[in-house]
Formats: structure tokens, C-alpha cells, sequence
């Protein structure tokens, strides 16, 4: 809600309103109108209320067949159908306008009826216009008369207001002519009238939002999918489905903005921090402001994470949502099942861009919404994985989905595209997830029964931390049933299969969110047995969307919640973490210098080279320079030393140009030989950050052409790990690592 003083529901009926140009339907709903369900073409009152029945005169009147069939002979008579009363509509009134969003009719063919009246309000001024809130009337009870439409019901508003009966009634119109205006009035229960305001139609559409995609060269963008050219459910058609097309039957107008440009690629895949660059660089129609606007690339790969096939990467600023990305590599393909998977992944990321949350997420949205069957694995919906799909009955799997997926949205996640608040939806507004981040702590309660066969632990190599000292923590997934589990090897919370839970030092409880969330929607399943009792991972987690997360000094408790593959939700025991006050002024600015919003994005991204994060880059130098043997250099080193030994690609603004600052194997090796030393010593990162920071040194020491030092820094990681404090079977997976590593790197540098 606005600053704007006032209220837009009460005050005069005195109204003006200029309709706007766009007032087309879509030729693919005009078909089947005939058939639309509850119109009538006589004089005669039709009622239905909350729950979708109809009386005659406030009467039991027949059956729904007998009436469908009154209906096709009356419309039969009287020549071309009515029109749907649905739609989008808008109009002003005593400073205000009004956009309104009416959903009590559809055709065959058409958006699923979800039965509500919705709105959003802005104040005017002068040549200005703010936001001020948004209302929905989730039961309206709608009266039908030959000549109009009459919607009643009580609204829930995002401000506080008396005027909370909304009536609005709409003329009704045939296919032949134009849609009248919606008169919507605002009352005072019982009767009480407040502001009127006069609303022509706009759009069949609830709400329209400017696409614009770039590719980069060699990547050929989705362009439709027959959806019969395999086996769907029965109750699906078959037709051509495009990415607007899919969004269209959900009610949403999806116009592409502009051309579609081809940008320079490099063979290397694209990091979190390039990406980002590339849309504040590229994204013509990006600005830091709330806006019905959206950027899509189509890139190469994702680097250093196999499965990644899309990601919507802008959630790391004030103003997200704005920007995602799918990734051709691994979703290209020119027959029916690839280009069946390249819909669903292009049609799932820009829904994240409309805020809609993963199906087994919703409950820890802002506020929470319902999860589906199973902890959500059990919904057909684009927001879900194929190979996550797991319903209450029967087998799951990607070939179980496919068979049951009608190639849409489900209802929760259409009353969001359609009737959700407007900062909640429209790109730049509310973060992701809505913007809050505190949760139930019930979220993370142990389950009263579990016969899942798998436990999840979460540990820390110190219990206490220094002030400004990097939060990491492991986790571990492991099999309590002798005859082995099966699960997916999703571990880390980025993955966003795994949530942590943070009970602040004020009794707040957060939920950690990852600076750049991505769907990992391959298929990779482990079994957990006798063998290989136990995976894990690694996470920093003192930074995320919603900044920096351990701030203050203080204790806190953190949990964490695996989904498992069958849906089965597996809680952590609590973890106790001490932060410790500064004892003294170099403490203390030695820990503000850890500290700053632009140093815990690096450090969450592992590095950049981005100019928006250079006051963070230089006091992380400062750290390095000034303070080179403090245990908080160590990570500032690992940042800069796994930045240094990677290339970073950056677009010019004409997008023809891609600069890529070459690797830096000398200075990587400065700083992740500095790393690695000391944490073989014991004072440095944990033991899974050290073998991801000695597989970059070797390759550092590779690109600089020196094998046989590369190959020596694997050995003694291997050695480091070659001891009775680890698992044999740990062992095993750090040795077969290292010789991977070492058949990669001769066949990419040479093996002389």
C-alpha cells in the first residue's frame, strides 16, 4: 500500500474514464461459446452463489443438463452467443484508478472459471501514479438477467477499509459487439454506498506482461510443442502449445517485446554473477522499479552444476524477479520429448518470475500457501520436476507425470498469475518467496511418525564464531534401514530440495534463501546402502536474499528439512551456534569489513569480477592485505582465488560483443595455495570447501602448464583425507575425485 492519503473506496460517484485501444479476444476463445456454462438469453433471473449452483427466481430450478440444453435452443434463437463475462477492465474515479479483474464465465476452450473479482488500485497526481493496494472477492455470488451480470461479494483488502462489499455488474454483450463497461461500487455493509467507478473493458486477459528474450549464438529458442505427439491424459487436448500460448490459458497475456537478439557465447558455461551482468546490460527494458516486464535468455550451460536447465537468477536485489535464463545445452533437442521438456522448463522459470514457488516450497512462502498431496511432489504442475512426481497412489517418476500432466498451472497457482496481490506478483516488487523470510518454527518440527530409512544431520566445525566470521555448515543424509534407501542426491539448500531454518539471537525465525535460487530438475538418484551409507554437502549460509543472516551477536539455533524422493520430509536435529561480541576495536572492524552487503554477495557467489561489487572486492583485499594471517583471510582468499583462476564474461550494451577476462591462473594460485595449506593445517575452510578449493588449484597449476604440480596437490588431498578420522567409503569418493580430476585436466591441457 501506498503513502497516498485517502481511501479509493469511498467518496463520490463522479467518474472519468478513457477506454483503451485494446479490446480485441483472442481468436482461440471465440470459438464454442455457445456452450458457455450458466448463460442465459432470456429475461429470466439466474442466481448462482458461492459454491456454482443455479436457482431460477431464487429457486431449485431443474438440472444442469436441462438447463444447458434451455440454453443452447434459447441461444440458438437468438442468434450469436453472448459474450464471457471475464476479463480485465479498467476505469478512475477521485484520484484513483482502478484496475479490475473479473473471472465468472469462460468457453470451451478457454481459462478455467476460478470464480473471484479482484483489483488493483493507484493513486494519481498530477503526471504520477503510485501503487496504493489491491482487493479480492474470493465467493461472489453472480445474478443473471438478459441484459447484465451482477457480481456480489465481500472483498479482502491489503488496507483496512469499511467499504468491504464490492458489487459490480457488467452489461452483457454478444460476439458481434463491443464489451460494455463494468460499473463497480464499493459499499458499506449493509447498503452503504462509497466510491463508484466506471470500467471499460481492457483485455480478455487478467493481466499482460512485455516478454523479451535474448539467445546467444548457436542456441535456437523454443518455438511450440504438438502436445499429441506423445501420450497425455485423456481429459488434455491435443494442440500446439507455444510458451505465450501456455501462459494464455492461465489467463495471462505474455507479448514479445521487441527482437530477439543473438549475443556473443564463449564455449565456457555462464555463472550466477554473468548472467546478472547480462541483464542489466542487455535487458532493454530493465529498470530498478516494479514492472509488468520480463528478460529471458536462452544460454549455453550452467557452469559446475550438472542438471541445471534453468534459473531464475535476479533474486538478489531490491528490485527482483525480472530476469531468468534456461540453458540449451542440456535441454536441446528436436524431437517430441526434448522439445516437450524445453516448454515445460521455459514455462517453469518465467513462473518463478511471477513469484510462483516450487510445488514443494509453497508453504514457506510469505505467507504460506497450501502444499499439494505428498508435500507437493504429488501436484501436475509446470512448477513441479517430472522425475519429483510421486501421487498419493500409484507409481511416480517423469513417465508417471507426463501421462497424468494437462500442460498447465494448478488452481492455487492460477489465482496467483490471475487474482494474486500486485507486489506479490508483478516483476520488481515483492522479492521472491514475497519478501519476508519469517516462518512458523512448526515448519521444522520432527514428524510424529517416520519410516522414511534416512536421517539428516547438520553440523558446524565450530560451535562458536567470531564476529563476522563466514557461517558454513554440513549436511549429511544418511540410511537408518539395513537394506538400503533410494532418494535424490540434492543436498545442498540451493538446490532448494533443502531448507535451513535460523532462530535468531531476538527469537526471530528466518528461513536461509539462496542468493541466486536454480532448478536442478535432472533426475540424479543415489542409493544410500551398506556401501554408501551417507552423502554430504557444504553450504555458506550466512548470506542470502534477504542479506546477511548472523549479524548481530548472540546464540542461535538453526534446522534444517530434507524432501526426500517419495515425499517423505526428514528434519535435522537443532544446531547451536554462538556468535561471539568483538573484544575489541580491531575485532570490530575487522568484522565489518566481512560484513558489508557487496562482501556477502561475493562471498555467496564464490567471487565476481561485477563493477556493482567493487567496494566489496576491495575490502576483501584490505582483509587479504592487512590481515593475511587472521582466519577470516582464508575466505577471502577462496573468493578471490576461485574468481582469479575462472574466466568472467561480460556483454556489451549492444549486445554483439562479449568481453571475457581470461583466467588468472598465477593469482588463483596465490590465494587457493594459501587456502588449501592452511586448511590441511586444521585453521582454514572444512574439509568438502578444501577439496572443491584443491581440484581449482590443480587445475590453476594446469592452465599454467605444470601437470606434475597439478597432480601433486590431488595426491595430497587424497593424503589429507587418507586417515582413520574418515569413512572408508568417504575415502573411496575423495580418491575417485582426484583421479577424475587428473584424467580431465591432461586430456584438456596436454599430458605431455
Amino acid at each position: 500500500m501506498s503513502t497516498a492519503s485517502g481511501d479509493p473506496t469511498t467518496g463520490t460517484a463522479d467518474f472519468s474514464a478513457t477506454p483503451l485501444a485494446d479490446t480485441s479476444f483472442p481468436e482461440e476463445w471465440e470459438s464454442g461459446q455457445e456452450s458457455v456454462r450458466g448463460e442465459y438469453a432470456t429475461e429470466a433471473s439466474v442466481t448462482e452463489g458461492a459454491t456454482g449452483g443455479a436457482t431460477a427466481g431464487g429457486t431449485a430450478g431443474g438440472t444442469e443438463r436441462a438447463a444447458e440444453q434451455r440454453q443452447t435452443a434459447t441461444a440458438a434463437a437468438a442468434g450469436p452467443a453472448h459474450r464471457p463475462t471475464r476479463g480485465r477492465y479498467r476505469g478512475t474515479s477521485g484520484g484513483y484508478e482502478l484496475i479490475l479483474r473479473v473471472d465468472v464465465d469462460s468457453v470451451t476452450g478457454g481459462p478455467k472459471v476460478l470464480r473471484k473479482v479482484s483489483g488493483d488500485f493507484f493513486s494519481t497526481g498530477g503526471g504520477t501514479q503510485a501503487y496504493f493496494g489491491s482487493f479480492v472477492v474470493d465467493a461472489p455470488t453472480v445474478s443473471r438477467t438478459g441484459t447484465q451480470v451482477v457480481i456480489r461479494g465481500i472483498a479482502s483488502y491489503t488496507w483496512q477499509t469499511a467499504h468491504t462489499l464490492v458489487r459490480v455488474t457488467v452489461p452483457r454483450s454478444r460476439t458481434n459487439q463491443r464489451p460494455g463497461a463494468a460499473t463497480v461500487e464499493f459499499l458499506r455493509p449493509p447498503d452503504q454506498l462509497g466510491a463508484t467507478y466506471v470500467c471499460p473493458y481492457v483485455s480478455p486477459y487478467f493481466r499482460t506482461v512485455e516478454w523479451e528474450q535474448d539467445s546467444v549464438a548457436g542456441a535456437v529458442p523454443f518455438l511450440s510443442y504438438d502436445t499429441g505427439s506423445l501420450p497425455q491424459p485423456a481429459n488434455s487436448p491435443a494442440r500446439i502449445l507455444t510458451v505465450p500460448r501456455a501462459y494464455a490459458e492461465a489467463g495471462i497475456e505474455l507479448l514479445v517485446s521487441g527482437t530477439a537478439n543473438v549475443i556473443a557465447n564463449s564455449r565456457n558455461g555462464w555463472t550466477n554473477t554473468e548472467l546478472h551482468g547480462a541483464m542489466e546490460t542487455n535487458f532493454s527494458l530493465w529498470r530498478n522499479a516494479p514492472q509488468w516486464k520480463m528478460w529471458l535468455l536462452v544460454a549455453s550451460s550452467y557452469e559446475g552444476m550438472a542438471g541445471v536447465r534453468g534459473i531464475m537468477f535476479d533474486a538478489a536485489d531490491t528490485f527482483q524477479r525480472q530476469g531468468c535464463a534456461v540453458f540449451y545445452d542440456l535441454i536441446q533437442g528436436a524431437g517430441p520429448e526434448e522439445q516437450r521438456a524445453m516448454l515445460r522448463t521455459y514455462v517453469h522459470e518465467i513462473g518463478h518470475a511471477f513469484n510462483l514457488l516450487h510445488s514443494w516450497q509453497k508453504n514457506l512462502a510469505t505467507p504460506p500457501a497450501p502444499l499439494g498431496g505428498n508435500n507437493g511432489f504429488a501436484d501436475l504442475s509446470w512448477m513441479n520436476y517430472p522425475q519429483n512426481y510421486q501421487p498419493l497412489n500409484g507409481n511416480g517418476g517423469a513417465a508417471a507425470y507426463w501421462g497424468a500432466f494437462p500442460f498447465q498451472f494448478t488452481d492455487n497457482e492460477q489465482l496467483h498469475l490471475r487474482h494474486g496481490f500486485y507486489r506479490n506478483v508483478v516483476m520488481g516488487a515483492n522479492a521472491f518467496a514475497t519478501g519476508a523470510a519469517d516462518i512458523e518454527p512448526a515448519l521444522f518440527d520432527e514428524p510424529l511418525t517416520d519410516e522414511s530409512g534416512l536421517r539428516l544431520g547438520l553440523r558446524a566445525d565450530k560451535s562458536a564464531l567470531a564476529f563476522g566470521e563466514p557461517v558454513v555448515v554440513e549436511l549429511k543424509l544418511e540410511t537408518t534401514d539395513l537394506r538400503g534407501r533410494a532418494t535424490h542426491n540434492h543436498l545442498h539448500p540451493d538446490d532448494e530440495l533443502v531448507s535451513i531454518a535460523i532462530r535468531q539471537p531476538s527469537g526471530r525465525t528466518v528461513l536461509y534463501r539462496p542468493l541466486l535460487r536454480r532448478c536442478v530438475d535432472q533426475d540424479q538418484t543415489v542409493r544410500l546402502d551398506a556401501n554408501r551409507p551417507a552423502i554430504y554437502s557444504s553450504a555458506y549460509i550466512g548470506y542470502g536474499r534477504d542479506g546477511h543472516y548472523f549479524q548481530q551477536p548472540g546464540t542461535y539455533q538453526l534446522r534444517a528439512a530434507y524432501l526426500a524422493s517419495d515425499g517423505s520430509r526428514i528434519v535435522s536435529p537443532v544446531l547451536r551456534l554462538d556468535v561471539r561480541h568483538p573484544v575489541s576495536e580491531a575485532d570490530l572492524r575487522l568484522g565489518e569489513l566481512m560484513m558489508g552487503e557487496e562482501q556477502g554477495k561475493i562471498l555467496a557467489l564464490r567471487g565476481s569480477d561485477s563493477s556493482a561489487l567493487q567496494s566489496g572486492n576491495d575490502a576483501l583485499q584490505e582483509v587479504i592485505e592487512r590481515h593475511g594471517t587472521h582466519p577470516f583471510a582464508v575466505y577471502a582468499r577462496l573468493a578471490k582465488g576461485l574468481n582469479f583462476e575462472h574466466e568472467f564474461k561480460s556483454l556489451s550494451p549492444d549486445k554483439t560483443e562479449l568481453t571475457v577476462r581470461p583466467p588468472d591462473p598465477k593469482s588463483g594460485i596465490e590465494q587457493l595455495a594459501q587456502v588449501v595449506k592452511v586448511s590441511q593445517q586444521g585453521k582454514g575452510v572444512d574439509n568438502l570447501t578444501l577439496n572443491l578449493a584443491s581440484r581449482r588449484l590443480a587445475r590453476a597449476y594446469a592452465r599454467q602448464g605444470d601437470l606434475e604440480e597439478a597432480n601433486s596437490t590431488l595426491d595430497r588431498l587424497v593424503r589429507h583425507f587418507d586417515t582413520p578420522a574418515f569413512k572408508p567409503y568417504v575415502k573411496d569418493a575423495v580418491r575417485d575425485q582426484a583421479d577424475s580430476t587428473k584424467a580431465r585436466l591432461t586430456e584438456e591441457f596436454g599430458g605431455g
